[in-house]
This record gives C-alpha cells, sequence and structure tokens, in this order.
C-alpha cells in the first residue's frame, strides 16, 4: 500500500515552519497516543505513522530531499516504515515532544510516574558545611576533604523485577463515563528501577550500596559569601542498579576576621588615630586582605572619615572586578590623663583656635600642639 503523504499525515502544509511541525507533531500524537487508545492496533499504527512523518519533516537535509523526491528518496524512512517502527524508539527520541522525560503525557492526568519503561533512578544528595576565611573567600581556593559516601558494592547482581517485568511500572485499566483510562504508576517492588538485588554480599545494605571514604578536592571561587551553596555533580551518593549518582552540596560559612569586615565586595577597616596625628596628620600602615599598605591622614582629619583603597576589597563572583577597602577614621580620646597634660590642655581651652569652627583654617591651632606634645 502506498505511503500518505507526511504532510498530510501532520495535517499541515508545505510552507509550515519547523515549530508549525513540531505543534502538529504533538496534536496529533496525542490524539492516536496508546495511552489514550489502549489495545486499538489502528491507533497505534497512525501514532507510529505520525512519529515517521515527524522524524523526516524535523530534519532539514531529511525534509529537503522528501520534498524533491518524495518516499522514494527516503529509502524507507528513518524508522523503516510505519509498520515496522518500535514505540520504545518513538518515546526515547521524541519524549521531550510531550512536555516530559520522555514519557505519556497522560501520565500527569493519571497519576503515573512520568515516563514509559523502567525508570532511571538518581543517588541521594550529599551536603557538607565549609568553613572559609575572609582570605581564601577573597582569592579562591582549593580544599581536599573527606566524605563517606555509597557507592555500588563489589559482587552485587541484579535481576528483572518480577511485578513490572522490568518496565518499571505498573499499569491499570479504570472504566470511566469519558471511557477507558489507563493509570500508570511506580512499581510498588522495585521503585521504578526495573530491577531487584540478586546477590547481596555482607555488609551491603538492600540496595546493593555500601559506604565508602573518599577525598575530594573541591575548587572554590573567589567571591563566594556566607550562606551561598555550590554543587558538585555526580559526587553524592551513587545509585542503586547503576543509575546516575547524586550531587555534593557545599553550603559556604565565612569565619569572622579579627581585623577586617565585609560587606558585600567591599571590606571595612576601623582606624584608631591619636588626637594629636588627627590634628598634625601623619602616616599609617593597615592592613589589608592579602598584606599592608600604608595610608596618609591628612591633618585636621576628622572621626567619621572614610578614606577609600580601590580594588583591595573582594573579587565579584561574577567576574565584575573587585570591592575596595574602606577605612574609617575613629579619633581617640583618652580617658586618664596626667597633671601635666591636663594643664597643657587646660591652657588651650579658651584658645580661640582650640574651638570649632567649621570650615576655617585651624593652623594656628595645630602649631600650637606641635608646642605642647
Amino acid at each position: 500500500m502506498a505511503k500518505r503523504d507526511y504532510y498530510e499525515i501532520l495535517g499541515v502544509d508545505k510552507s509550515a515552519s519547523a515549530e508549525e511541525i513540531k505543534k502538529a507533531y504533538r496534536k496529533v500524537a496525542i490524539k492516536y497516543h496508546p495511552d489514550k487508545n489502549p489495545d486499538n492496533p489502528e491507533s497505534e499504527e497512525k501514532f507510529k505513522e505520525a512519529a515517521e512523518a515527524y522524524e523526516m519533516l524535523s530534519n532539514p537535509e531529511k525534509r529537503q530531499r522528501y520534498d524533491q523526491f518524495g518516499h522514494a528518496g527516503m529509502n524507507g524512512g528513518g524508522f523503516g516504515g510505519g509498520g515496522g517502527m518500535n514505540m520504545d524508539d518513538i518515546f526515547s527520541q521524541f519524549g521531550d515532544i510531550f512536555g516530559g522525560g520522555g514519557g505519556s503525557p497522560f501520565d500527569s492526568f493519571f497519576g503515573g510516574g512520568g515516563g514509559r519503561g523502567r525508570r532511571a533512578r538518581k543517588g541521594t544528595n550529599l551536603r557538607i558545611k565549609l568553613k572559609l576565611s575572609l582570605e581564601e573567600i577573597a582569592n579562591g581556593v582549593e580544599k581536599k576533604i573527606k566524605v563517606h559516601r555509597l557507592v555500588q558494592a563489589d559482587g552485587v547482581t541484579f535481576k528483572t523485577c518480577s511485578t513490572c517485568q522490568g518496565s518499571g511500572q505498573v499499569r491499570k485499566v479504570v472504566n470511566t463515563m469519558l471511557g477507558q483510562m489507563v493509570s500508570s504508576s511506580t512499581c510498588p517492588t522495585c521503585g521504578g528501577a526495573g530491577q531487584s538485588i540478586n546477590n547481596r554480599p555482607s555488609g551491603v545494605d538492600s540496595s546493593g550500596l555500601t559506604t565508602k571514604e573518599e577525598v575530594i578536592s573541591i575548587k572554590i571561587p573567589a567571591g563566594v559569601a556566607d550562606g551561598m551553596q555550590l554543587s558538585m555533580s555526580g559526587k553524592g551518593n551513587e545509585a542503586p542498579g547503576g543509575g546516575a549518582a547524586g550531587d555534593l552540596l557545599i553550603l559556604i560559612e565565612e569565619k569572622a576576621d579579627d581585623v577586617l569586615i565585609r560587606e558585600g565586595n567591599n571590606v571595612v577597616y576601623d582606624l584608631y588615630i591619636s588626637f594629636i596625628d588627627a590634628a598634625l596628620g601623619t602616616t599609617i600602615e593597615v592592613p589589608t586582605i592579602n598584606s599592608k599598605a600604608r595610608i596618609k591622614i591628612d591633618p585636621g582629619t576628622q572621626s567619621g572619615k572614610v578614606l577609600r583603597l580601590r580594588g583591595k576589597g573582594i573579587k565579584d563572583i561574577n567576574g565584575y572586578g573587585h570591592g575596595d577597602q574602606l577605612i574609617h577614621i575613629n579619633v581617640w580620646t583618652p580617658k586618664s590623663l596626667s597633671a601635666e597634660e591636663k594643664e597643657k590642655l587646660e591652657s588651650l581651652r579658651e584658645s580661640a583656635n582650640f574651638q570649632p569652627k567649621p570650615g576655617k583654617n585651624e593652623k594656628g591651632f595645630f602649631e600650637k600642639m606641635k608646642e605642647f606634645f
């Protein structure tokens, strides 16, 4: 029997775009899906026919050849013709068309597991906390840590689950006022794995896993922050039966620095200077994240002034440069004075230059301070 035109099967014309072809295929596939039409050979044939049409028309090169030569240029089609296509191949290749993990578009309605056939199990995640110093956060660091993770034990063998026959799913047909509906759920015996443990050595759990200590190297990028969570794919617990391993989740904890305070990508240093240094000016060495820096204190510096060291902060984790180091000036007032110091200060109490005059030149006062101290 001659094959039907692929464009006719999907209900589109020859000028249809790739997105229009995809939408048309999804509509036809859902209409004739085996889960909606159980034990209906005619619907299954149309479902396969639609898959073959989409396989051809979704590929630009094959579509061009089909437009030019028709079925004669297809050499039987991608799956070998509508009657010879394998249903598992269709779901495997076009599962994303149904908006899920390669399964039935009806599973979500009927409580199914979201996929046809055996469900690939994934290992559980491991979580650790990693404390970092301010210097490690600013520069990035590589840490080697010990973790205890579940791995597949040697000598373990598996057998096909007798309940689901390896499919990982159990199905039940329910009669409703709308007709027969097929519900699909995870196999209660194997948990969707499609297999169960056959041989279990001593010390191995019921999933065929055993605990093993491993040393893992973790590269921490510069600029991470307290509470940030990093992930290392595949470094968590392995899955029963050879599925994908879980992830290693690393929660960052920032240790408080003895000297510097972090504020975003900036760091803050509280600098305490004497009244004399504030009045006369000086140069002072201050700590930075990686070393030290000398800064100039101008004569007449007031308490509360903020100095900035550009680029001496923390590298932005997204690559937007470095933060700054902010130096907060605090003028320290002595709590106790000797009799001689009190006498010298008392002699200046009534001096006009000693009284605050915002915006005025205080040079005369500074010179007198030099004389006394």
